[in-house]
């Protein structure tokens, strides 16, 4: 493609087929409003062709994250608006090339040779540290004390313990308290917060940009590296290469290093023993289940909070809070993602729930804390009730009689856990998150049209949700 558009082609930038701005509403009531703010809003219409549309973005770092995570719904929208598209194409057009060349009746598309740094449009786009986790609103109890107390130790003292690993379970507050340590100590240091599976991302971009001087720059020339969800760093045997080196170049420079996973360095899999080492060889603290105690103060806290927004619209009783305290134990987000259902339940009906109203507002989540969930059990009831072993379930084979349980297990995986695509994936052989989204499509228009799978389905459910105790493993 040439890098400036004709004059047609901004004839149709101006007035499109398609009418770009329904589909930003459209975009913005189904993906919500959080997610159009921070990455939709920033597509733009540039022009529509025989069965595709061309839209462009400002930087590569906005185009993975959307197609990524994104485009199959960004899609289904845009066909509901028009049949005929069938596919998506983005340019790169930065802001300030779009601005100075409206006027000319042009707009300048970055090639891709053009030496751009993705160390900028990247990294520093995605190290965004949350200022609304701080140690200041971190509410401590009996299972988090020594976690807290050794990141704020080393946010006061860096280097004091290091690598200081936090491990926990699925919304424990780990996030939190790295978030915390970089915002203590991002004023004065350079600090690099960034997720594992980022890290692997930015890895492999690098090599095929050939830019592999600027990551190993950029990472071993910081102070503060805070790592989360270190488990999903498994394999990529070059990667871990690259992070173990870039691990010894920090502690000798003396930087310190935070990381956070979802489980001790020692059962780390697909992770190479060298780093688990590592890990182990400064201070290792876990976060457990919250008690009920700090549960009761989170749910006291979170709703004088939301009081404090909206103090004329809601009111939530202590029968209320002491019920979801006592009820919902496995994660502190689940316990602030109870609170927020019960307040829009307020908000939407004017009216303050009762308990039988909580009760069904909750339901899933009720069951979720009583009934442990996790994939390996999805897994093994469905192989049970297929007659199948799991070897033969995770295999490549596609032969039918696997095929429809494997595919019956991630559907139920993405209904019944809050696991996102690439971590299914990761748990079914390492699949593409394109093969489980076509997974649970296929499970879905079955059960449209075949009875016998609904019937399947919600036997199978009941099974998992309400007899596991049988099938434990």
């Amino acid at each position: 493609m040439t890098n400036n558009f004709s004059n047609n082609n901004l004839h149709s930038l101006k007035s499109p087929n398609i009418n770009w701005v329904l589909i930003q509403n459209d975009m913005k009531l189904k993906l919500g409003k959080d997610i159009y703010e921070s990455w939709l809003k920033k597509i733009n219409f540039v022009e529509e062709f025989n069965n595709y549309i061309l839209l462009s973005v400002p930087t590569r770092f906005i185009r993975d994250w959307i197609t990524s995570r994104y485009l199959d719904q960004i899609l289904q929208i845009i066909k509901n608006f028009k049949k005929e598209i069938i596919r998506i194409e983005f340019k790169i057009i930065e802001e300030n090339t779009k601005k100075e060349n409206k006027d000319n009746g042009n707009f300048k598309v970055l090639e891709n040779n053009e030496n751009v740094s993705f160390i900028k449009d990247t990294y520093l786009q995605y190290n965004r540290i949350d200022p609304n986790k701080s140690f200041q609103n971190f509410i401590t109890g009996s299972s988090n004390k020594l976690a807290y107390e050794a990141s704020l130790k080393v946010s006061e003292n860096s280097a004091q313990y290091n690598p200081l690993y936090i491990y926990g379970g699925v919304g424990m507050g780990k996030t939190h308290l790295l978030n915390s340590i970089g915002i203590e100590l991002k004023n004065d240091k350079k600090v690099m917060f960034i997720s594992a599976e980022r890290f692997m991302y930015q890895f492999v971009k690098s090599i095929k940009a050939n830019e592999m001087v600027k990551f190993k720059d950029y990472f071993r020339n910081t102070d503060i590296l805070l790592i989360d969800d270190i488990q999903f760093m498994n394999g990529k045997e070059a990667m871990q290469e690259e992070f173990f080196h870039t691990f010894n170049a920090l502690l000798e420079k003396g930087s310190q290093i935070i990381v956070s996973a979802d489980r001790a360095p020692n059962k780390l899999l697909r992770i190479q023993e060298r780093i688990k080492s590592r890990f182990s060889g400064g201070l290792v603290v876990d976060i457990q289940k919250p008690d009920f105690e700090l549960r009761k103060k989170i749910v006291e806290a979170k709703t004088e909070e939301l009081y404090n927004l909206h103090s004329k619209e809601i009111k939530i009783t202590k029968d209320i809070q002491n019920f979801i305290s006592t009820e919902i134990t496995t994660s502190i987000r689940e316990l602030v993602g109870a609170i927020n259902r019960v307040v829009s339940f307020s908000r939407i009906y004017k009216k303050i729930p009762n308990l039988s109203e909580i009760k069904v507002v909750l339901k899933d989540l009720l069951n979720l804390s009583e009934n442990k969930v996790t994939i390996e059990l999805i897994q093994t009831v469905v192989c049970k009730f297929f007659k199948i072993s799991k070897n033969e379930m995770l295999s490549s084979r596609r032969s039918r009689y696997l095929v429809r349980p494997r595919q019956t297990a991630i559907y139920l995986t993405k209904i019944l856990t809050s696991k996102s695509l690439p971590e299914i994936g990761r748990e079914f052989s390492n699949r593409d998150h394109t093969t489980i989204i076509h997974s649970v499509k296929t499970i879905e228009k079955l059960k449209e049209k075949n009875p016998e799978m609904v019937d399947n389905i919600n036997k199978l459910k009941n099974q998992i949700l309400y007899n596991n105790k049988e099938n434990e493993i």
